[in-house]
């Protein structure tokens, strides 16, 4: 039986989260009162012969004042019982909330005459600590569309399936804010630049020119096997702590060139020993 409870800050996408569960034939349960999620786990647990094996709850801000800040104890108490739990939670930096907000003419669930939005997004992300502390998996969907965030979700659930640790390479350009759902980052914008070749620059990191101009560098060659000999290292001690999500980021200025192709080859590498390896390149949706 497996559990897994999405929550996140309004207006982040935390509904498509859930319908992208359910379209993987989740019993999904949407606002679920923080309360509730132990009596919840044991009925799961109590019925082995259920049609379903996997569930999802919804939990945020619409909750009973204080509830939220015993989150951390209902979540060891419920793992404690056996029951696998995965903690997804989606955020979304506070321009992009704001914008979403005024798009669709929705009411933040903590705002009123006495509160604008930006202070009730202030105040929402402090309510959602307890939970966005103990999450097992971070996406920052301020650049990422409705039909994209449901790709993401239903990759990295069915990547972590099976029990095995589900390995992300992100690539991304710094100078459009570093991954905040990133367990490593590493910057590789120490190496050779193919932007400033003319013929390269409206080229990605996957196209075969942009290779073969990166790999005639040794520095490029050392950093490849300098990340790979680093990740060989440490990726298995995350898997031996039952982690079940692991986002490996790297950056270059823009992510389009540099970035895009270390992630390839790094995760390249890494599929020769594991299914359960993604890419995704945030700069190139």
């Amino acid at each position: 039986m497996r559990l897994v409870i999405i929550s996140g800050m309004s207006g982040s996408g935390k509904s498509v989260a859930l319908h992208a569960l359910e379209d993987l034939d989740f019993y999904c349960i949407d606002n679920l009162p923080i309360g509730m999620l132990p009596a919840f786990s044991v009925q799961i647990l109590s019925k082995p012969d259920s049609p379903y094996n996997d569930f999802a709850v919804g939990i945020d801000v619409r909750n009973l004042s204080g509830d939220l800040t015993i989150f951390p104890e209902l979540l060891e108490q419920m793992r404690s019982n056996s029951l696998k739990c995965d903690v997804i939670f989606l955020d979304a930096d506070d321009t992009t909330l704001i914008k979403r907000f005024s798009e669709t003419r929705r009411k933040h669930p903590l705002t009123d005459s006495d509160v604008p939005l930006s202070e009730a997004i202030f105040e929402e992300r402090s309510m959602l600590e307890p939970i966005s502390s103990c999450a097992d998996l971070v996406f920052d969907t301020s650049k990422t569309t409705v039909h994209k965030l449901r790709h993401l979700i239903q990759d990295r659930i069915l990547g972590s399936s099976d029990n095995q640790l589900s390995v992300q390479f992100e690539s991304f350009g710094f100078k459009h804010s570093t991954p905040v759902d990133a367990n490593f980052v590493f910057d590789i914008r120490c190496i050779p630049n193919p932007h400033w070749v003319p013929e390269l620059r409206n080229l990605t990191g996957k196209d075969q020119a942009v290779i073969d101009y990166l790999e005639k560098y040794d520095e490029v060659q050392k950093m490849y096997t300098d990340l790979k000999n680093f990740l060989t290292e440490w990726i298995p001690s995350f898997a031996a702590e039952n982690r079940s999500y692991l986002t490996i980021a790297i950056g270059c200025t823009g992510g389009q060139h540099r970035s895009v192709y270390m992630a390839e080859k790094l995760a390249a590498h890494f599929r020769k020993t594991s299914t359960n390896v993604l890419t995704r390149h945030r700069e190139l949706q």
